[in-house]
């Protein structure tokens, strides 16, 4: 098959497109390691070279099967953050294998049916996290090729594994003997936080442009005379999450530098913010108040030279608007952006902010994003009052893996235009800005209103004694069901709920306002700071009225 397909390009061509420009430039850097172009480039031919003399690849091309099937083998990445996490992307797509996403914090049950669903033939894994992998091998006979990678644990080598570094030495770094294709597929897991997680399927030609901001240029030329070089990324959240890696095949697609900061197995905001002084970082990734808050807390404990830094970048989580006001007084040249995507549809909206008065949830509309009527029959008009759902239009995904009514159910056609419809509720206002109100499989119906998680929880955390918060629903025989605010306090800081509410009050309807406030010591969210709704709603349940 050709290398460009109607205008597109592989990923892993384009990377080594952008590498051959700047060999010795600086790639990645990740605790004592400094790699270049020319160093990423041998090791992730080298690991496609391996996954290929283990016969994994590609065996049915993609125009022979349908929006959720797949032809190819599917690599899992089992990691932490680090160099190994972005090789087995890069190296995956060199050997035309699928690589997906692997959320290190599953227990056995999740590992075993995230790896079963995804039908994993192959995997990369930490050497902390075999002991829950040799749980449920027995259970996998379809995974047969298991690289592991060293870690602090020292744990041994798994029976029948092979260690990762070890793999790379016995191959060969000249290119893979395969033609790649703008075909092949790239896996995204959803984060299962409502529900079993789905694996999203993406030609990497479209994921690379929709997901990882790559070069809309037709020519191969262009597209490295666009890769400038100067970004410096600092990513914050974990890999395995999709905005983790989306920024960081950006910042490759830029010809940039990705920094890994040195603890990754929790959020260490001293970490992250010596690294932006040493490393002169000047794009920092998070994923909303999660990471916002304790960043902030610890700009109050300790002083650091952030000149650098010009861009800070939240997505996957909104941040809420008084976290955005204290950036901007601690950091006033920095420019604060809101971005919202989904697995399904990749990027669609970004929001700026700057100097003060910054907002939550509302974005300015940009091509190819819409709002669908509630009954997915027609596109809404600017001003139209009715609450529909956001969607995106171009190049989208193919759909979820062996889910064939689940595709047709978010990627509806709409008057001969296929959407995503990832599931978000939005209205299109007057002037063109979208308000984004939340997902819909956590909003609560309450006293016959439909009430946003997200949109509450954003108006508790505006009382500055509130460090984190979740939103949920239980049942409730007056209302059907009530909503319930699940609420962390700063450190030393006391209030009582009339409190809480008389600031809420201020942003949002009464009726929207919690029944009930339950005050507990930490928030259970995903390593990436989304919120676990499973885990709300077991809380609202057990606690007392």
């Amino acid at each position: 098959m050709p290398e460009s397909q109607d205008g597109q390009f592989p990923v892993a061509l384009v990377h080594e497109a952008i590498a051959a420009s700047r060999p010795d430039e600086t790639c990645l850097i990740y605790r004592d390691r400094r790699l270049t172009w020319r160093e990423m480039t041998d090791r992730t031919r080298r690991l496609a070279n391996y996954l290929i003399s283990q016969k994994l690849g590609c065996h049915i091309e993609r125009d022979k099967l349908a929006g959720h099937e797949s032809g190819q083998d599917h690599l899992a990445i089992y990691l932490h953050n680090g160099n190994e996490y972005l090789e087995s992307m890069i190296g995956s797509f060199k050997a035309r294998v699928a690589p997906f996403n692997v959320n290190y914090r599953y227990v056995a049950a999740e590992l075993q049916y995230l790896l079963d669903d995804a039908q994993a033939t192959a995997i990369v894994v930490h050497s902390r996290f075999t002991p829950i992998l040799a749980d449920v091998l027995p259970m996998l006979p379809g995974l047969r090729v298991i690289l592991q990678v060293a870690d602090e644990s020292e744990l041994p080598l798994l029976p029948g594994a092979t260690w990762y570094e070890d793999a790379l030495a016995s191959s060969h770094a000249d290119k893979p003997a395969v033609t790649w294709s703008a075909d092949d597929l790239y896996i995204l897991y959803t984060g299962g936080t409502t529900g079993m997680p789905k694996g999203v399927l993406w030609r990497n030609g479209d994921a690379n442009v929709q997901c990882f901001g790559g070069s809309r240029a037709t020519e191969l030329d262009a597209v490295v005379a666009e890769a400038a070089g100067t970004l410096k990324s600092l990513l914050s959240p974990p890999f395995m999450h999709g905005a983790g890696h989306w920024i960081a095949m950006r910042t490759w697609n830029q010809g940039g530098t990705i920094h890994v900061q040195s603890q990754t197995d929790r959020l260490d905001p001293d970490d992250i913010w010596s690294m932006i002084e040493r490393e002169r970082s000047n794009f920092l990734l998070i994923v909303g108040d999660a990471f916002g808050r304790p960043l902030l807390d610890q700009l109050a404990k300790a002083t650091y030279d952030l000149s650098s830094l010009t861009v800070l970048l939240s997505g996957g989580a909104a941040l809420s608007a008084p976290l955005k006001d204290e950036f901007l007084a601690l950091l006033p040249t920095v420019l604060i952006v809101d971005g919202l995507g989904s697995s399904e549809a990749g990027g669609q909206l970004s929001h700026v902010s700057a100097g003060s008065g910054a907002t939550t949830g509302t974005f300015p509309l940009s091509p190819e994003n819409h709002v669908l009527s509630a009954d997915l029959t027609h596109e809404l008009a600017a001003g139209d009052p009715e609450l529909g759902w956001l969607a995106k239009s171009g190049q989208l995904a193919l759909g979820y893996l062996n889910d064939p009514e689940k595709t047709a159910h978010t990627y509806p056609v709409v008057d001969g235009v296929r959407y995503a419809v990832p599931g978000d509720r939005a209205r299109l206002r007057s002037d063109g800005t979208v308000e984004v109100l939340g997902r819909d499989s956590v909003t609560i119906n309450s006293g016959g209103e439909k009430i946003f998680a997200e949109e509450v929880e954003a108006a508790v955390k505006a009382h500055p004694a509130v460090y984190d918060c979740v939103v949920t629903g239980r049942p409730s025989e007056r209302w059907g069901n009530e909503v319930v605010a699940i609420v962390r306090l700063r450190e030393g800081q006391t209030v009582d709920d009339d409190s809480l509410r008389t600031e809420a009050e201020r942003h949002i309807a009464r009726y929207k306002l919690p029944k009930l406030f339950v005050y507990v010591p930490e928030i259970l969210r995903s390593p990436s700071g989304k919120a676990d709704y499973r885990w709300a709603k077991q809380i609202a349940v057990a606690a007392d009225s």
